[in-house]
């Protein structure tokens, strides 16, 4: 029992193994053709280059990992073998992958031309059936090649690589296709960022066109005729523009997923400040609504009920004060003159204006001081008449000395 049950194990773990290796696979082939070779990347290696056989040994080497293609489909990394033709100043050396004995599909080709100035001038050019029409690419070295020196030379023989299917090198071992972010991820080392490599939709030779049509190849173009760059990608010329498009859409997405979350965070905000206010608002309402109802109970309570009480109960004691002065004054008044009474009028005339209180004590007050002035204002006219009394007493008194001073 325990055997079957390992033999189970062991099984299901070779399947699982197997279907993640499938899985892989499928990942690298889905994407397009020209994403497996980076033409920049086999520019920085040409100008690194001592010959071309040097050139060839770096593009196949495992610890460099330049190519990513297979195009035959067995799973492994194509070789890729070079050749050369030359006419007078002009060179063309062609990249060959090996698909099987004898079957050969042009990858990309190098113009090397030296102008009557011996200025050299360089394009890698892409492949029409894999990168589309005039994707080509100007290095510009930030140090001349030593490559260049081995060109122009006397007797010189173009290249033509030896190796070929099943026939390699000795440093050379195949390698499983990669995905295509991991591919980029390694030949991004590789690029010589020192260089520039700009791109051209043009060819500077006229002879390198028909130099290179002596010897093309198409091996994997008649096998799949319907599978060009122009049917893979309907909506791009070349590359170059599959690049751009991508490189748009990319930033497209980005911004349209930062304007998402700016805008998710906005709204949270706003909704968070609104609920905020709105509690703030209606505590404050309550809070008010709770002040105006305790300070309207307290006034209603405290000042009104005082303010109700007092008064009354003064002016009724003042009133009751007032009457019985006011006829005391009247007896008063009767014996006295009349300015003194019109007196007495204006000073509580005015008073009657004033609260109810303030006017029943200034009234008792007036009452008081009338009572008060009363007396010595009604003694003025006795001091007169005693004075007017004794007048004739002094001048009686005079006149005894005058007569008696005429009777003397």
């Amino acid at each position: 029992m325990k055997t079957k049950l390992l033999f189970i194990a062991l099984l299901t773990i070779g399947l699982s193994t197997v279907q993640v290796q499938g899985q892989t696979t499928v990942y690298a082939k889905n994407s397009d053709i020209s994403d497996n070779l980076d033409l920049r990347a086999v520019a920085s290696m040409f100008g690194e280059s001592a010959n071309l056989q040097d050139f060839e040994r770096r593009l196949n080497d495992p610890r460099y990992q330049i190519s990513n293609l297979d195009l035959n489909d067995d799973n492994q990394v194509d070789y890729l073998r070079v050749i050369e033709s030359v006419e007078s100043r002009t060179h063309v050396v062609i990249i060959q992958a090996v698909l099987d004995r004898d079957v050969y599909q042009d990858i990309a080709t190098i113009d090397v031309e030296r102008d009557n100035y011996n200025k050299v001038s360089v394009q890698i050019v892409g492949n029409s059936y894999l990168y589309g029409a005039n994707y080509i690419y100007e290095p510009v070295y930030h140090a001349v090649p030593v490559i260049y020196t081995s060109f122009w030379v006397t007797n010189y023989r173009p290249y033509c690589s030896t190796w070929g299917w099943n026939y390699y090198p000795r440093y050379y071992s195949a390698w499983r296709p990669y995905p295509i972010y991991r591919y980029r991820n390694n030949i991004n080392l590789c690029i010589n960022v020192n260089n520039s490599y700009n791109y051209v939709n043009t060819r500077r030779s006229y002879r390198a066109p028909v130099l290179y049509e002596t010897r093309r190849t198409y091996g994997y173009e008649t096998r799949r005729p319907d599978y060009s760059f122009a049917q893979r990608n309907s909506n791009a010329s070349n590359r170059y523009d599959l690049d751009q498009r991508r490189v748009s859409t990319r930033e497209y997405g980005r911004n349209q997923n930062t304007y998402t979350s700016n805008r998710s965070t906005s709204d949270r905000v706003s909704t968070t400040n609104d609920r905020t206010t709105n509690r703030n608002y209606s505590e404050n309402r309550s809070s008010s609504d709770r002040n105006y109802t305790t300070n309207r109970t307290a006034s209603s309570n405290r000042d009104y009920s005082g303010a109700n009480t007092t008064p009354v109960r003064v002016e009724n004691s003042g009133r009751s004060e007032n009457r019985r002065d006011y006829s005391q004054n009247n007896s008063n008044t009767s014996r006295g003159n009349s300015q003194t009474y019109g007196n007495t009028e204006r000073v509580s005339t005015p008073q009657r204006t004033e609260s109810s209180r303030n006017y029943s004590d200034n009234r008792g007050n007036s009452a008081r001081q009338q009572s008060s002035q009363s007396t010595p204002r009604y003694e003025a006219p006795r001091a007169s008449q005693e004075s007017r009394s004794s007048e004739p007493q002094r001048e009686s008194g005079s006149g005894g000395r005058s007569s008696g001073g005429r009777r003397i």
